[in-house]
């Protein structure tokens, strides 16, 4: 088996980025405009290492499903393992919402 990741793949879990992206943006006011757009993309690297080089050499009764050649569970393991570092890692790097901090003069 070839795993070959097709438009399909590569659009579900573009999607899912995305998706996760503005639940990490929405959930709770950001620190910085930035944290939903980041963590959509370290969504994205993870699913897409999980699946292309973690499990490449998987066949297909090893891993289940297989959509257009992405590794759906393992891209969905891979991405919440990277894009929930990132959320953590900013929220506590952070110091907290920017609306908390005090303005300056």
């Amino acid at each position: 088996m070839q795993l070959d990741l097709g438009f399909a793949g590569l659009g579900l879990l573009i999607a899912i980025s995305v998706g996760f992206g503005l639940l990490a943006h929405l959930v709770r006011k950001p620190s910085t405009p930035w944290l939903g757009p980041v963590a959509a993309i370290d969504w994205f690297a993870g699913g897409l290492f999980a699946s292309e080089v973690v499990f490449a050499r998987a066949t297909v009764d090893e891993i289940q499903p297989i959509i257009d050649g992405l590794a759906f569970d393992e891209a969905l393991l891979g991405g919440l393992i990277a894009g929930a570092l990132v959320v953590v890692g900013a929220r506590l790097l952070g110091g907290g919402r920017a609306a908390d901090r005090p303005r300056a003069a």
